[in-house]
């Protein structure tokens, strides 16, 4: 995710709720022109804007985002809730809005929801075939029973369930899990992957985390050949 905020106490408690609190990797822009070129340089699942910016404002940088054919879900942070203005943003290409001040539970609620519809995914419950994960409690079931994860294993499957049958490259998978300097973590995808197979796969013919050999991990049900 992506937080462009130039009160910069603000924008850090955000980044910590997103983290802490939904899992998320967060990178922080301090000013409009940093914004855009980090929204323009990396595919983020979400873009926490305010709309008082120096260098380049809010407006301006989500009209320029959204005319160069970004899709990316943006949720507004405004002190300014008149009617014409909200109109004004969403015309623009917002997705959502937060008055300030705001709850950080709320504002929490809101990013989940943009990520899930930007995905495709309204409901909060991932299935494919007998696995289910339940992104609001953070759960995973496969057939009737819990199956419990560490939370770097469980960002990792539910990304990959958010694409079911897509071939994930690793460094998409990276980008997603940490901040901006995400290479010194390089090695650590095939632990969670290896992980999530024990726990996941193990003792079912019909396996669900796959391989890609040169290209990424796939989830999709695919009956055992061994």
């Amino acid at each position: 995710m992506l937080v462009v905020e130039d009160e910069k106490r603000l924008a850090e408690n955000v980044a910590r709720a997103l983290r802490e609190s939904a899992g998320y990797a967060v990178d922080i822009a301090g000013d409009g022109e940093e914004g855009l070129y980090l929204a323009e340089s990396s595919a983020y699942d979400l873009m926490v804007l305010d709309l008082m910016l120096p260098k380049l404002d809010g407006p301006s940088l989500l009209t320029r985002y959204r005319k160069k054919g970004y899709a990316t879900p943006v949720l507004v942070l405004t002190a300014r809730d008149e009617k014409e203005n909200v109109v004004r943003l969403l015309n623009a290409g917002a997705d959502d809005y937060v008055s300030k001040p705001f709850d950080l539970g709320e504002l929490l609620a809101r990013a989940k929801a943009l990520v899930r519809r930007g995905k495709g995914q309204r409901s909060p419950v991932l299935s494919l075939a007998d696995l289910q994960l339940n992104t609001i409690e953070r759960t995973v079931q496969r057939g009737q029973k819990e199956i419990a994860l560490v939370p770097m294993e469980y960002r990792v499957l539910e990304y990959l369930a958010h694409r079911p049958r897509a071939v994930i490259s690793k460094s998409e998978l990276l980008e997603h899990l940490y901040d901006y300097n995400w290479e010194k973590f390089s090695n650590v995808i095939e632990v969670y992957i290896s992980g999530l197979r024990r726990k996941i796969d193990s003792n079912h013919p019909v396996k669900l985390i796959h391989t890609v050999r040169g290209h990424g991990y796939v989830l999709r049900p695919e009956r055992d050949r061994n």
